[in-house]
Protein backbone atom coordinates (compact mmCIF):
# COMPACT_ATOMS: atom_id res chain seq x y z
CA UNK A 1 0.00 0.00 0.00
CA UNK A 2 1.24 3.45 -0.93
CA UNK A 3 2.47 5.65 1.91
CA UNK A 4 0.77 8.55 0.10
CA UNK A 5 -2.65 6.93 0.47
CA UNK A 6 -2.04 6.08 4.13
CA UNK A 7 -0.92 9.70 4.73
CA UNK A 8 -4.08 11.01 3.05
CA UNK A 9 -6.21 8.73 5.23
CA UNK A 10 -4.28 9.80 8.33
CA UNK A 11 -4.80 13.48 7.46
CA UNK A 12 -8.58 12.94 7.15
CA UNK A 13 -8.77 10.91 10.37
CA UNK A 14 -6.73 13.43 12.38
CA UNK A 15 -8.18 16.51 10.69
CA UNK A 16 -11.81 15.78 11.67
CA UNK A 17 -13.40 15.08 15.03
CA UNK A 18 -15.67 12.39 13.57
CA UNK A 19 -15.05 10.46 10.36
CA UNK A 20 -17.06 7.71 8.70
CA UNK A 21 -15.38 5.69 5.96
CA UNK A 22 -18.32 4.18 4.12
CA UNK A 23 -19.61 2.75 0.88
CA UNK A 24 -21.57 5.59 -0.71
CA UNK A 25 -22.55 8.85 0.97
CA UNK A 26 -24.73 9.65 3.99
CA UNK A 27 -27.43 10.78 1.56
CA UNK A 28 -27.05 7.70 -0.64
CA UNK A 29 -25.40 4.76 1.16
CA UNK A 30 -24.37 1.88 -1.08
CA UNK A 31 -24.58 -0.88 1.53
CA UNK A 32 -26.81 -1.66 4.48
CA UNK A 33 -24.02 -1.44 7.05
CA UNK A 34 -22.99 2.02 5.85
CA UNK A 35 -26.64 3.10 5.84
CA UNK A 36 -27.07 1.92 9.42
CA UNK A 37 -24.00 3.78 10.73
CA UNK A 38 -24.84 6.99 8.84
CA UNK A 39 -28.36 6.84 10.27
CA UNK A 40 -27.06 6.45 13.82
CA UNK A 41 -24.58 9.32 13.43
CA UNK A 42 -27.26 11.52 11.85
CA UNK A 43 -29.56 10.84 14.82
CA UNK A 44 -26.94 12.30 17.17
CA UNK A 45 -26.82 15.50 15.14
CA UNK A 46 -23.03 15.58 15.24
CA UNK A 47 -21.25 16.91 12.16
CA UNK A 48 -18.97 14.34 10.58
CA UNK A 49 -16.78 13.82 7.55
CA UNK A 50 -17.85 10.96 5.31
CA UNK A 51 -15.42 9.33 2.89
CA UNK A 52 -16.92 7.28 0.07
CA UNK A 53 -14.43 4.43 -0.37
CA UNK A 54 -16.12 3.37 -3.62
CA UNK A 55 -14.65 6.40 -5.39
CA UNK A 56 -11.05 5.24 -4.96
CA UNK A 57 -9.98 1.62 -4.70
CA UNK A 58 -6.65 2.68 -3.15
CA UNK A 59 -8.52 4.36 -0.29
CA UNK A 60 -10.87 1.38 -0.01
CA UNK A 61 -7.90 -0.97 0.48
CA UNK A 62 -5.82 1.57 2.40
CA UNK A 63 -8.38 2.14 5.15
CA UNK A 64 -8.42 -1.58 5.89
CA UNK A 65 -4.63 -1.51 6.31
CA UNK A 66 -4.67 1.79 8.21
CA UNK A 67 -6.87 0.42 10.99
CA UNK A 68 -5.88 -3.22 10.58
CA UNK A 69 -9.64 -3.79 10.29
CA UNK A 70 -10.96 -5.84 7.35
CA UNK A 71 -14.39 -4.31 6.84
CA UNK A 72 -16.09 -1.05 5.92
CA UNK A 73 -17.72 1.07 7.34
CA UNK A 74 -15.22 2.35 9.88
CA UNK A 75 -15.75 5.14 12.41
CA UNK A 76 -13.05 7.35 13.93
CA UNK A 77 -13.50 9.85 16.76
CA UNK A 78 -10.77 12.37 17.59
CA UNK A 79 -8.23 10.40 15.54
CA UNK A 80 -9.00 7.07 17.22
CA UNK A 81 -10.52 4.04 15.54
CA UNK A 82 -13.86 3.23 17.20
CA UNK A 83 -14.98 0.26 15.15
CA UNK A 84 -17.16 -1.07 12.40
CA UNK A 85 -20.90 -1.60 12.19
CA UNK A 86 -21.31 -4.22 14.94
CA UNK A 87 -19.19 -2.32 17.47
CA UNK A 88 -20.79 1.08 16.74
CA UNK A 89 -24.30 -0.41 16.91
CA UNK A 90 -23.51 -2.08 20.23
CA UNK A 91 -22.07 1.19 21.59
CA UNK A 92 -25.20 3.01 20.40
CA UNK A 93 -27.47 0.51 22.15
CA UNK A 94 -25.60 0.54 25.48
CA UNK A 95 -25.11 4.33 25.63
CA UNK A 96 -21.33 4.38 25.12
CA UNK A 97 -21.62 6.10 21.74
CA UNK A 98 -23.77 8.89 23.19
CA UNK A 99 -21.11 9.54 25.84
CA UNK A 100 -18.31 9.42 23.26
CA UNK A 101 -20.06 11.84 20.89
CA UNK A 102 -21.48 14.23 23.51
CA UNK A 103 -18.43 16.56 23.42
CA UNK A 104 -18.83 16.87 19.64
CA UNK A 105 -22.48 17.92 19.71
CA UNK A 106 -23.33 21.54 19.08
CA UNK A 107 -26.50 23.47 19.68
CA UNK A 108 -27.11 23.61 15.95
CA UNK A 109 -28.66 20.61 14.24
CA UNK A 110 -26.85 19.20 11.23
CA UNK A 111 -28.45 20.22 7.98
CA UNK A 112 -29.19 17.12 5.95
CA UNK A 113 -28.96 17.47 2.21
Amino acid sequence: MSNTILKQIDDVVKGNDLVLFMKGTPQMPQCGFSQKIAGILNDYGVPYAAVNVLLDNAVRQGIKEYADWPTIPQVYVKGEFVGGCDIVCEMHENGELKTLLAPLQSDEKVVKE
